[in-house]
């Protein structure tokens, strides 16, 4: 089978070495066209020349098309995998430090708060801009698959007004069902899932071990376990108050809601420093930091390691590549993915981007009817979809207004801050980050003269959060390569 696949945002080593190692893995797809696409040139050196040694070790007739230029990679493209980071970690560390003066202490901040509203404001301006070039010069049957965050509202976006079939998918629920399985003594293959919700606050709603349900035996399971006991205290406090498990990590899920992150001495109640996805302040942004700094300051040594091997058995458990064969070859696979609603869960919008289980073949991607959420697991994710929606619109429209609107309602940003705070703290990150966001350009103007007015609030600069880790230097990280290396693989940029 030969199909062209591109990625936009190929310079991120996180996903790009992965998905390619998972493609290529399908014996049909050996003979597949791959182009890559950033603007950082040395970044996608470094990752086309790494992944085109892995292909050249396969003995695979691929040359990797790399190149700045968006729309020359995708010419023609049939697939096409979105994992950008839209304004880098320069943007990000705004996303991060900025609301920290107003007393907002997020753990990734990537997906809802303050930083994953302004995160989406950058990348559903440029994601547009993808879905017109993928209209003009792609193939007319082109879909394309989103990793990129904040999921939800770039699937939307791209869905609703850039009107390209998109996809969106995350390995959340896959991590949470090993969790789940581990924290109950079973294989993950033994216990049969069904999660529904939105994207980082998705529910498994049923939970099954030989036709046995054991949604009622979770709760016990990780309250005894020596690990989750400690690490996962936020949802463990979900599950008790809702009766339902929720996918996402501990810091995740802490950063989407109004009561665990509010007060400053409260938040050490809720999160373990063991591990940065347990609720480390800007714990995301560290270790991307870090992987970068690595990846940067070790590549010569990769580019030593053995390749990777291509075949059966190796590939990971992220969806792409699955759905990829499934639609060319017709083999079933079954998983869950970021969809419009569409009357699959019915007391959550039509309009809404929700995390479903789906079904692919030769036939398309199909997705069943799931019904209803119980009421409180609905409750939740609604208070989320009016958020992504305001904040959609707004990204599109250049709104301010309905940008700070979906700031006021923010579960933990309005639990945070009073209004005026969340005016003038949105002014601020408008103009920290004009540079990747166009629509909002009279905005910007506005924005500055008011915060040089008199009429300014004082906040407090000197804030480093609540949990805050210090990013290790090169020479740190050397003391325990493996895991800096680790890092690098796992970090977005």
């Amino acid at each position: 089978m030969s199909f062209k696949v591109t990625f936009i945002g190929a310079g991120s080593i996180g996903f790009t070495r992965a998905l390619l190692q998972d493609l290529l893995s399908v014996p049909e797809f050996q003979s597949m066209e791959i182009a890559f696409m950033d603007i950082d040139q040395h970044n996608l050196d470094m990752v086309t020349q790494l992944c085109q040694r892995d292909i050249d070790a396969n003995k695979l007739d691929i040359k990797i098309q790399s190149t700045l230029n968006r729309r020359d990679a995708l010419k023609n493209a049939k697939y096409v995998f979105n994992v950008a980071r839209i304004g880098g970690l320069e943007a990000f560390e705004t996303d991060i430090n900025i609301p920290l003066k107003y007393g907002i202490d997020q753990c990734v901040g990537d997906t809802l708060c303050a930083g994953g509203i302004m995160y989406g404001q950058r990348g559903i301006s440029q994601i547009l801009e993808f879905c017109a070039d993928i209209k003009e010069v792609s193939r007319k049957d082109c879909m394309m698959f989103n990793y990129a965050n904040p999921n939800a509202m770039m699937t939307w976006a791209a869905n609703t007004y850039g009107k390209v079939p998109t996809i969106g998918l995350c390995h959340g629920v896959q991590g949470g069902h090993a969790l789940i399985a581990n924290a109950l003594n079973l294989d993950q293959d033994e216990i049969d899932i069904i999660c529904a919700g939105i994207n980082h606050q998705t529910w498994y709603i049923q939970l099954k071990h030989n036709g046995e349900d054991l949604t009622d035996k979770l709760l016990e399971a990780l309250q005894k376990h020596e690990e989750y006991s400690e690490t996962e205290k936020v949802r463990i406090d979900m599950l008790k108050r809702f009766g339902y498990f929720s996918t996402e990590s501990n810091g995740h899920l802490s950063e989407y809601l109004p009561w665990y992150r509010k007060r400053a001495n409260d938040i050490e109640n809720w999160i373990d420093l063991r591990h940065w996805a347990n609720g480390e302040t800007g714990g995301y942004l560290r270790v991307c930091t870090e992987g970068r700094n690595w990846f940067e300051t070790d590549f010569p040594n990769w580019m030593k390691e053995d390749p990777k091997v291509y075949g059966e058995g190796q590939r990971g458990n992220e969806h792409g590549s699955y759905i990829i064969e499934g639609l060319e070859t017709g083999r079933l696979y079954r998983g869950h993915f970021n969809v419009i609603n569409n009357g699959c869960i019915d007391n959550l919008p039509d309009d809404a981007i929700v995390e479903v289980p789906g079904y692919v073949d030769a036939n398309g991607i199909n997705i069943p009817k799931v019904g209803a959420l119980p009421l409180g697991c609905a409750a939740v994710c609604n208070a989320s979809i009016q958020v992504q929606r305001m904040a959609v619109v707004a990204a599109v429209t250049g709104d301010d207004t309905l940008l700070k609107q979906a700031f006021m309602m923010d579960p933990l940003v309005g639990a945070v801050c009073n209004t005026p705070g969340i005016w003038q703290m949105v002014d601020e990150m408008l103009i920290a980050q004009q540079e990747w966001l166009p629509q909002y350009k009279k905005a910007i103007a506005s924005a500055k003269k008011k915060v040089q007015s008199k009429d300014y609030i004082p906040v407090n600069d000197d804030y480093k959060g609540a949990a805050r880790v210090k990013i290790k230097t090169i020479e740190e990280m050397r003391l325990n390569k493996e895991e800096a290396k680790k890092n690098a693989a796992n970090a977005a940029k």
